[in-house]
């Protein structure tokens, strides 16, 4: 499917690396903020801003693909309360979740079929917003930890807030922006309505040594390691610890051709920080 016109309601890190995939050229984007501030900035980035949840929206700004990225409160998610009745508009809809609403796993698998069992508030709230989108035949994103220029350890590291924290056993799962946006991509490109996506890289790893091989690529020498139970982390830190699960990309792969330009870390942050320095 050929999309001419995409509106991204919360136009953010990963919006912005979809409008910026070869696949996406030529397609105009009407991107949302909540302050005319926000809207003029986006109209200065290329693509046409608007205010949410005020704009008047037209058939014409709704007959294309809807990227929706902005964070759902206790009654699920702004966009559909305002416009879920409007979803057949949409040539298609994508919907920007989390992985932790699978909660804790113990190590084990996230498959899109595996029950989802949220622990945070955050995750609570993404499952709701799931529920009303795929109701309505929307597309929805599994995202885990997600990385990419302006936004990895280089910059914890350089700001001195990386910490090493060691819990035996702990792993996450992570994807690179730009394996994101050429998710979405392909989504776009070959639609198949109500369907769940895990976005994720091939290597699930423990965080410490992600922060190690960033130093190492930085030249300088990595925050020493603590014990988790001596990090003396603030409560919404503790919950992310509290979870331990590998994310499965096996249906991305099989459905829609993708496979991650950045398979691990290894090959992510170098490429970060390269980009990094060219900015």
């Amino acid at each position: 499917m050929i999309v001419k016109h995409m509106i991204s309601f919360g136009h953010g890190y990963t919006a912005r690396s979809l409008a910026a995939h070869p696949d996406m050229t030529g397609v105009s984007v009407l991107g949302t903020r909540r302050t005319i501030s926000g809207a003029a900035e986006l109209e200065a980035s290329g693509a046409r801003g608007v205010l949410f949840p005020s704009h008047a929206w037209s058939a014409e700004d709704l007959s294309g693909a809807w990227l929706i990225s902005i964070p759902p409160d206790d009654e699920g998610c702004p966009v559909f309360r305002a416009l879920g009745a409007r979803a057949s508009e949409a040539s298609w809809i994508g919907f920007l979740s989390s992985t932790g609403v699978y909660g804790d796993l113990g190590g084990g698998w996230a498959f899109e079929e595996t029950p989802i069992a949220p622990l945070s508030v955050e995750a609570k709230r993404r499952a709701i917003a799931e529920k009303q989108w795929l109701e309505v035949g929307a597309h929805v994103f599994r995202l885990p930890g997600i990385y990419g220029p302006g936004r990895s350890a280089f910059d914890r590291l350089r700001a001195g807030r990386a910490r090493r924290i060691v819990k035996p056993g702990q792993v996450f799962s992570r994807a690179h922006v730009d394996d994101i946006a050429d998710a979405l991509a392909r989504s776009i490109a070959n639609p198949n309505r109500g369907r769940i996506y895990n976005v994720a890289d091939d290597a699930p790893g423990p965080p410490q040594d992600v922060i190690a091989h960033a130093a190492d690529l930085l030249g300088v020498t990595p925050p020493p390691e603590i014990a988790f139970e001596d990090a003396n982390l603030p409560v919404a830190a503790q919950r992310f610890y509290s979870e331990c699960k590998r994310v499965s990309n096996a249906r991305l792969k099989a459905e829609l051709g993708w496979s991650p330009i950045y398979k691990t870390y290894h090959q992510g942050l170098p490429a970060v920080l390269q980009k990094d320095a060219s900015i």
